[in-house]
């Protein structure tokens, strides 16, 4: 950038700027309006980056993003033990749950098996699936990754190697659009996939 502009101006500009989706005219934006808004806004803003790196941490059973461990969902009675919802991200967690429908537990995979990018099954939570799966709670596995050559590529691949166990595996209904994430479906399509789950 510029030498007419201040370092610590650059530099905020730089750190939006790697942020998913966000371009160098948006960080730009981002930046010259915290410059722009009272002190309480940019001091709340870091305040809360703080707290969100010091504070949360992943569940040691799920690996949904939490604070206490394990998370509310897995440390709850009233959530049902059998039934088990594999999601490639924390966000397709939050959109299943929104729904008010499912009442079962989670494992999150945090991605998906992508060889363009690089990354395999051991980039995944899918031993630790697996190992879920082997202490012999489930009895049900609902494959929920998102629709599309990558989530249905680790959809497959954790049919394989859950195949010798004795749990059902299931994949969510088609009721999803292909090549769309989970995060931005509405309640009532990813409610009737749930529904309409079929046996792989």
């Amino acid at each position: 950038m510029s030498s007419a502009i201040p370092e610590p101006v650059t530099k905020l500009v730089e750190a939006f700027s790697r942020l998913p989706g966000v371009g160098p005219k948006t960080a730009s934006r981002l930046t010259y309006y915290l410059l722009r808004a009272p002190d309480e806004y940019s001091l709340g803003l870091a305040t809360a980056l703080a707290d969100l790196k010091a504070q949360t941490r992943f569940c040691s059973v799920c690996f949904n993003i939490t604070v206490a461990d394990p998370c509310p969902i897995c440390s709850s009675r009233e959530r049902d033990v059998v039934t088990l919802a594999v999601v490639e991200e924390p966000l397709d967690l939050m959109a299943i749950e929104r729904t008010g429908v499912y009442r079962g537990r989670y494992h999150v995979l945090h991605g998906a098996i992508s060889p363009v990018e690089g990354i395999g099954p051991d980039d995944l939570k899918i031993r630790e699936l697996v190992a879920r799966v082997e202490q012999g709670q489930a009895r049900e596995v609902i494959i929920a990754t998102n629709p599309g050559m990558e989530g249905d590529a680790t959809a497959m691949y954790l049919q394989r190697e859950l195949a010798g166990s004795n749990v059902k595996v299931t994949r969510l209904a088609r009721g999803l659009p292909t090549g769309g994430d989970l995060e931005y479906v509405d309640s009532i399509t990813l409610m009737r996939a749930l529904e309409g789950r079929s046996e792989l």
